[in-house]
């Protein structure tokens, strides 16, 4: 767990760094930062959504079907997530640290917890680096995030403040469990259904974008389960093709 470690201390280094530049910075400047990481977030989401075309991915569950096996993991991840609440249940986790940790009441503390707790956490490097890091293969992908995810925390911290170091609390649990799986399992994902995990982030990515631009307010983490059962249904998919 070298990787994941490396990875927490750069969010809580850009996070010190972001807080304290942050208070230098007037509110316009702050709502123009979050606008960027709203615009970047769609970037970013292209970028994992054009998974979708992956070769393998298409080659696996047939022509056609890729958008199908993502809408299918969203609309089932979403019923899972709505069932267990699990947006509420971040959003209560956020207040409690904030109840812990921040003396101010600007309502930001949750934001960034949760903002960048998703960034942070989706996308193909958070699984396949804590794989790699697992399986003793090196950690060279989690210490490109971790430079990736020290310069958002800046931005992000200037924009939210503290909320944002919480995250590395999620990065660490999160990444912690997929490094133990590599570790106990050894590689348990094809690369077909790494990809179909990674389009259903980029939708997530679409929706964290629209939060941060205030476009809408997506229940994005009721829609986490979708990132587990995009694998499952890729291969249930692939085995009917």
């Amino acid at each position: 767990m070298i990787g994941t470690l490396i990875n927490v201390v750069a969010i809580l280094i850009g996070t010190t760094l972001g807080t304290l530049i942050g208070s230098r910075i007037p509110n316009r400047t702050r709502t123009l930062v979050t606008d960027a990481l709203g615009l970047v977030s769609f970037l970013a989401a292209a970028g994992a959504a054009s998974a979708m075309w992956n070769a393998d991915f298409v080659e696996a569950v047939g022509e056609g079907w890729p958008i199908l096996v993502v809408l299918g993991s969203l609309l089932i991840g979403g019923l899972i997530g709505s069932a267990l609440r699990i947006e509420d249940r971040l959003n209560g986790l956020g207040k409690i640290l904030e109840r812990k940790f921040s003396k101010s009441d600007d309502g930001n503390f949750v934001a960034g917890f949760i903002s960048a707790s998703l960034i942070f956490c989706v996308g193909p490097m958070a699984i396949l680096g804590s794989i790699s890091d697992g399986l003793g293969e090196g950690n060279s992908l989690l210490i490109l995030k971790s430079v990736m995810d020290g310069f958002a925390a800046i931005a992000f911290a200037a924009a939210l403040g503290w909320g944002v170091a919480a995250s590395a609390l999620s990065v660490l649990v999160y990444q912690g469990a997929w490094s133990a799986v590599g570790f106990a399992l050894g590689s348990v994902l094809a690369e077909y259904q790494i990809a179909a995990m990674t389009s259903v982030g980029g939708m997530l990515l679409v929706g964290i974008g629209m939060r941060l631009l205030n476009i809408k307010i997506i229940a994005i983490g009721d829609l986490l389960p979708a990132l587990a059962i995009a694998p499952l249904l890729a291969v249930l998919v692939a085995n009917l093709h």
